[in-house]
C-alpha cells in the first residue's frame, strides 16, 4: 500500500502473523471500520476457520468473521468463510482431523478475485503465521497472497520473541516474492515494558520501513478511535510512526536512567 495515500492502492489486502493470538483479527476489524468510515465497500474473507463447528456459531464462541462484525459493524452477509472445521489445529491438521476436504486454493483465489470485482477492498485474514498449511501439499496464505497478487500485512507482538518471529516471517515473504504492506504491533499495552519499548525501532529495522500501526488494547476506548489512532494513514488512520518511535525512545531512556548497583555502595 502507499504511504499516505487512502483509499487504499489494492483491492485485496492479505492479513497474516507472526504467530497466534497477535491481534489479527482486531487488526483486521480495524482496516475495515476505517475503510467503512470512509464510504468504501468491503468484503472479508477467512479462508479456513478452525476451532468452531457450525452449531456453535452464535453461542458463546466467537467466529473471527463475527469478531470482525461486532468490531467494525461489517453486516455478516459481507464476510466469506470458505471452508470450517471444528478443531483448533492448522486448516490441513483439522481438515485431516474431521475427515473433511481441505480448502482448495485456486477456487479460494478465484473467490476472492469475484469479490474484489465487487467491493473496493477485500480483506482477507489468514490463519496462525504466514506458513501455516492449508492443505496436505502444503499451500500457505502466502501462496493465496500469490494467486490474488495481494500484498500482506503483518501483525506481531510487542514484546520479548517478536523480533525472531518478525525476522523469519519477513524473510519467509522475500524469499515468496510476496509484497509487504506494512507492520502492525496488534495490540501495544498501556503500560510497555523495557522490552516492548525496545522493539520498536528494531521491527522498523527489521521491516526497513516504519511501523504501519500499534492498536492499543480492546476496551481502551471506542473500537473506531482505537483504529483510527492505531493505523496509518495508507489504511485510513492518524497513527504517526515518529511520534511513537519517539515517545518508546523517550520512555526507553527514562528507564535506563535508574542507578546502577554500584552506585549504592
Amino acid at each position: 500500500m502507499v504511504p499516505g495515500r487512502y483509499p487504499p492502492s489494492v483491492s485485496i489486502l492479505v492479513v497474516t502473523g507472526t504467530g497466534t493470538d497477535v491481534g489479527k483479527t482486531v487488526v483486521s476489524a480495524a482496516v475495515a471500520t476505517l475503510a467503512r468510515a470512509a464510504g468504501l465497500s468491503v468484503a472479508y474473507v477467512k479462508p479456513s476457520q478452525t476451532g468452531l463447528d457450525y452449531g456453535v456459531i452464535g453461542g458463546e464462541v466467537l467466529s473471527d468473521a463475527e469478531v470482525v462484525c461486532g468490531l467494525s459493524g461489517l453486516p455478516i452477509s459481507q464476510t466469506h468463510e470458505f471452508a470450517r472445521y471444528p478443531d483448533p489445529l492448522s486448516p490441513a491438521a483439522a481438515a485431516r482431523a474431521s475427515g473433511w476436504p481441505t480448502l482448495d486454493m485456486d477456487q479460494a483465489a478465484a473467490r476472492i478475485r469475484v469479490l474484489a470485482r465487487d467491493n473496493t477492498l477485500v480483506i482477507v485474514e489468514g490463519a496462525g503465521g504466514l506458513l501455516v498449511r492449508f492443505d496436505d501439499d502444503g499451500a500457505t496464505i502466502a501462496d493465496l497472497a500469490k494467486k490474488v497478487e495481494a500484498p500482506v500485512l503483518v501483525v506481531t507482538a510487542p514484546g520479548l520473541g517478536t523480533l525472531n518471529t518478525t525476522a523469519l516471517t519477513l524473510e519467509a515473504m522475500a524469499h515468496r516474492g510476496v509484497e509487504l504492506a506494512g507492520l502492525v504491533i496488534g495490540c501495544w499495552p498501556g503500560q510497555p515494558g523495557l522490552a516492548e519499548r525496545s522493539n520498536v525501532s528494531d521491527l522498523e529495522m527489521l521491516a526497513a520501513r516504519p511501523l504501519s500501526g500499534a492498536l492499543r488494547p480492546l476496551g481502551s476506548g471506542p473500537f473506531a478511535d482505537i483504529a483510527r489512532e492505531g493505523l496509518a494513514p495508507a489504511l485510513g488512520g492518524r497513527f504517526d510512526p515518529a511520534d511513537f518511535r519517539a515517545a518508546a525512545a523517550t520512555r526507553r531512556a527514562q528507564t535506563a536512567e535508574r542507578p546502577r548497583p554500584e552506585d549504592s555502595l
